[in-house]
């Protein structure tokens, strides 16, 4: 008996100790630092930004693109209608127009370190297959993020108008989710894409942004009415703020962590919807491209040429994958009781502490 409350009282001093560590870790910050030095470690996550902006910076150098009034000339010599004669040289089988690109050197029985003139290959009319991810990529970077900013805006302010309101209004909104939620997203994306569809990537994108909102939505409803109950917007009502400053001023500021948590999982399934509509023949349509478009065009290939399947399928796992694990580390960092992970050298002070109140 004497045994176990002992070792209570070390484990209470090893939590103290340690408690006290990471309190002094972020002493004097901001919470915006705060947010930073917690997503900074956990090393997924940066390592998936930091893989991200290099997809995101060599799909809009390489070929040409534009952003608007923006206009990027590309690095790459070929582009997506350009159509140079088919490779032969190093292809078995009696299959033409197989990548340049080997990484194999020559004394294991390779051909050598090389990029070559067409590293992912060519289609079956001799078009650089390179340039096409590229610009499929491009494509589908730019429908995520044009899915996710509607379906951010639409969530956010129904969630926060259902929520504050409550009543009547919040019934009806709700109601109006729950409807949407029971549509499967393939059905009303399908629909969408064959009306739309030939409109660009673009019109499509916006017309899904505008069904992708419902999951934020109920998320931002139930932390504005828990938000809305806090000791801060009751001073504030009494100081006679207006419901749209303690709205936006008040509520919205302390719910921005799970707005953003929630928001970079939904890019991560905007592109997955968008590629699954363009493989079924609903989303992005000839003469535009994009990822999903790519694999659709060319899965009858993958058994004779399954690099043309291989890049576009990499491209779309390595951006959804990265975009979950940017949005665990901003969870981790946005989340006030997630337990801070401490080093070993902390822990070893945790003990001196420990030993020292002993």
């Amino acid at each position: 008996m004497f045994g176990f409350k002992k070792k209570e009282k070390i484990d209470s001093f090893t939590a103290s100790g340690e408690n006290a560590i990471a309190n002094k870790e972020v002493e004097g910050l901001s919470q915006g630092q705060i947010v930073l030095k917690r997503f900074l470690r956990h090393k997924a996550a940066v390592i998936s930004v930091i893989f991200l902006a290099s997809i995101i910076a060599l799909v809009f150098s390489a070929v040409n693109s534009s952003i608007g009034p923006i206009k990027i000339n590309g690095w790459w010599k070929w582009g997506t209608e350009d159509l140079p004669s088919l490779r032969t040289e190093g292809c078995g089988d009696g299959t033409v127009g197989c990548p340049s690109f080997s990484l194999m050197p020559k004394f294991l029985g390779g051909s050598g370190i090389q990029f070559g003139d067409h590293p992912f290959g060519q289609d079956d009319i001799g078009r650089d297959y390179f340039a096409l991810v590229m610009k499929g990529t491009q494509r589908s970077i730019l429908v995520m993020f044009v899915i996710g900013i509607f379906a951010a805006t639409i969530g956010t302010v129904i969630g926060a108008v259902a929520g504050y309101f409550r009543g009547t209004i919040d019934n009806v909104l709700m109601r109006l989710t729950d409807f949407i939620i029971t549509i499967p997203a393939v059905i009303v994306g399908s629909v969408i894409g064959a009306k739309f569809g030939n409109l660009g990537a673009l019109v499509l994108a916006a017309y899904l942004g505008l069904f992708a909102w419902t999951g934020l939505a109920r998320l931002v409803r139930g932390e504005f009415l828990t938000l809305r109950e806090r000791e801060f917007v009751d001073a504030a009502r009494v100081a006679g703020a207006s419901t749209r400053r303690i709205i936006f001023k008040h509520i919205l500021p302390n719910a921005v962590g799970v707005i953003i948590v929630s928001v970079t999982l939904l890019l991560s399934g905007a592109i997955l919807l968008e590629t699954a509509l363009s493989y079924l023949g609903f989303g992005v349509v000839p003469p535009d491209v994009s990822l999903g478009l790519l694999i659709n065009q060319y899965q009858d290939a993958f058994t004779t040429r399954p690099y043309l399947f291989w890049y576009p399928g990499f491209f779309i796992i390595g951006i959804a994958l990265s975009i979950n694990f940017i949005g665990d580390g901003l969870r981790d960092a946005f989340d006030p009781r997630q337990k801070q992970r401490l080093t070993k050298k902390d822990r070893q002070n945790a003990k001196v502490l420990e030993r020292d109140a002993a």
